[in-house]
């Protein structure tokens, strides 16, 4: 009586088929904020071809500029060859690397977060919340959240009369940089400056990003002589600073107004147009320099 033969079953492929983990990038900055593009498939390309399954239609990002592998080994970003980079927290991702949940991807202009995990659906809207705040590029404060404080800290400072000073600055000539280095450079400068100003500045100040190349320094409780010798200290920070992108130095300089609420500011926005009439001052007076 012959002998049963044994079926084997190949199951060895399995364990190479895309693990589909629960992934996922967000648009923190540029078109499509707040944009949620999931990451089941086993490559997603991302590119400025039509073709991308992540579409970029930016000059500074190539055709197919990056690809991303979602495998058993985990999910991996590659640059494929593209002319400016594919960053992965503000670091060239030269060869294939892993991303790890909270990675901010930066391809052109377009800032993505990488989420990953149980609940995907939980931490999309957890960072969506955090984008009605946060500025996407330099990481501080936005207008909307600043706006908010400004109404908050005036009342406060009415109701308990403490004094309230307020700093509003720009970069010089931020036109010629960007027309000079590109507008990838541009973007690095304001993150750049974001963090040099942030390690000078409290807890209970509010800094934040109020448009295109202007911020905002709010200060509860510092007088007009603290305001001044604050924003005196960052001024001559940041001009000291070495500021660097694609191995190019770029001199960076602020133009600074500064104000203290005072009676006669009967909305927020009064105290606001009050130090930017002293910014405007400041930059008519040569620049780099401090007005109010």
């Amino acid at each position: 009586m012959g002998q049963k033969e044994t079926v084997v079953t190949v199951i060895s492929k399995i364990s190479e088929r895309p693990v589909n983990l629960d992934a996922a990038l967000v648009v923190i900055y540029g078109l499509d904020l707040g944009r949620k593009y999931d990451l089941a498939r086993e490559e997603t390309l991302i590119g400025r071809s039509s073709k991308a399954d992540i579409q970029i239609d930016q000059e500074a990002v190539s055709r197919n500029h990056a690809r991303i592998t979602n495998t058993t080994k985990g999910v991996r970003i590659e640059d494929l060859g593209s002319t400016n980079g594919t960053f992965v927290n503000d670091d060239v991702a030269s060869s294939a690397r892993s991303l790890q949940n909270g990675d901010l991807v930066k391809i052109g202009r377009t800032i993505f977060k990488f989420i990953a995990g149980g609940n995907i659906e939980a931490a999309y809207h957890d960072e969506i919340y955090r984008l009605t705040t946060m500025d996407g590029l330099t990481q501080i404060y936005n207008r909307r959240y600043f706006d908010e404080q400004l109404d908050r800290e005036i009342s406060r400072s009415r109701r308990y009369e403490r004094v309230l000073s307020l700093v509003m600055f720009d970069l010089d000539h931020f036109k010629d940089v960007n027309d000079t280095y590109g507008h990838l450079a541009g973007d690095s400068v304001l993150k750049q400056l974001a963090s040099t100003v942030r390690t000078r500045i409290r807890r209970e100040d509010v800094f934040a990003r109020y448009g295109g190349e202007e911020f905002a320094l709010l200060l509860p409780e510092i007088n007009l002589a603290g305001a001044r010798q604050l924003a005196e200290k960052v001024r001559k920070l940041v001009e000291r600073q070495r500021f660097e992108f694609d191995k190019q130095v770029i001199p960076v300089t602020l133009s600074m107004g500064v104000a203290t609420l005072e009676p006669q500011h009967r909305e927020p926005a009064d105290l606001v147009r009050t130090a930017d009439e002293h910014l405007f001052t400041a930059k008519s007076q040569g620049r780099n320099r401090i007005c109010g």
